[in-house]
């Protein structure tokens, strides 16, 4: 019997200034017990070796792609999606792998595997080793698909499924989910992996590999100090749960979480008042605060207070009520 051939993976590496790490994410790349793979490696018009080292690479091997842009684009999103329109043709599935990251020698056969086994499946990810510890757990070994909207809606809510996207770096996806879309990644949002997985939800279920496949280093490029520096990943939250919530949930679930989300973020910032002391985090911070309420009726927030006390009541009732086995006592 004959085998049937393994479907194209397209492989991107977008680099800016990635020198330090970048030889060894491609060798990982390469390293993979999977064959049928191109590999493209998308220069933002870096200032360091970095397009040498994808030079050296694609005169070696050649899976390796190297496209060199003139133009630098500062937001990093564009650079990702201007690198996302190169996929191939025939490509079946888009694997991201951030230049200083990399990946274990049986990604890429082992999420393909999990895609093919199941025609649902849009998005696969997999355990991650992030610096020192492995994430991404908790689902049951025995799952290997998660419904879409099930998995979508534990993340409005905050449970009771595990948190599984970690980043571009963390995930195979179905190539047809990307080419159908303009925009793969929200340009608009500093922190758009997590929209574009529940993007991808919205039509398709979640596959999962029990291993672990991917490692993440955390860096200290421009874009993560600003969002350290500036304090953007909680009003991020509060981005994507507006314009995804209302997706997944219904209408007393979304305004419930909403004032929670909003409620946090005003915690967040009277906690920190350096945040007021510098120009650059007022205005961001000012900014997010006037489109947020701009997208939300006094109605909303009236009902999702309303709808919160209740929760909380409730929870301290079942508290107060339990028994020493923490069963509620009659």
């Amino acid at each position: 019997m004959s085998r049937q051939p393994e479907p194209l993976v397209s492989v991107f590496t977008p680099v800016y200034n990635g020198a330090k790490y970048l030889a060894e994410c491609i060798e990982s790349v390469l390293g993979q017990t999977y064959t049928n793979f191109e590999y493209v490696i998308a220069d933002n018009a870096s200032s360091d070796d970095s397009l040498a080292i994808a030079h050296e690479y694609s005169q070696r091997d050649r899976r390796v792609r190297v496209v060199a842009h003139d133009e630098h684009l500062s937001n990093h999103h564009s650079h990702w999606n201007r690198s996302l329109r190169l996929l191939a043709p025939e490509a079946a599935y888009v694997k991201v792998v951030h230049a200083d990251d990399w990946l274990f020698d049986q990604c890429l056969e082992l999420m393909v595997n999990v895609a093919e086994r199941n025609a649902s499946v849009g998005l696969v990810g997999a355990y991650r080793l992030d610096e020192d510890r492995v994430n991404l757990d908790g689902l049951p070994p025995s799952t290997t698909v998660v419904p879409g909207r099930d998995l979508a809606r534990s993340f409005m809510l905050g449970g009771p499924l595990p948190f599984l996207f970690g980043s571009p770096t963390s995930l195979l996806v179905r190539a047809d989910l990307v080419r159908k879309r303009e925009r793969f990644y929200n340009e608009g949002n500093m922190h758009a992996d997590n929209e574009a997985c529940l993007d991808v939800l919205s039509e398709s279920d979640f596959g999962f590999a029990h291993q672990v496949l991917t490692y993440t280093r955390r860096h200290n490029e421009a874009v993560t100090s600003f969002t350290r520096r500036v304090g953007t990943f909680v009003p991020a939250d509060v981005d994507v749960f507006q314009r995804w919530g209302s997706v997944f949930l219904s209408e007393d679930e979304y305004d419930r979480k909403l004032f929670v989300r909003l409620a946090e973020y005003a915690a967040f910032l009277s906690a920190r008042p350096r945040i007021w002391a510098r120009r650059e985090s007022r205005d961001y911070h000012r900014k997010c605060l006037r489109e947020f309420l701009d997208r939300t009726s006094h109605r909303q927030l009236a009902n999702g207070f309303r709808l919160q006390v209740r929760h909380s009541l409730g929870k301290a009732v079942a508290n107060v009520t339990a028994g020493p086995s923490g069963q509620a006592s009659p």
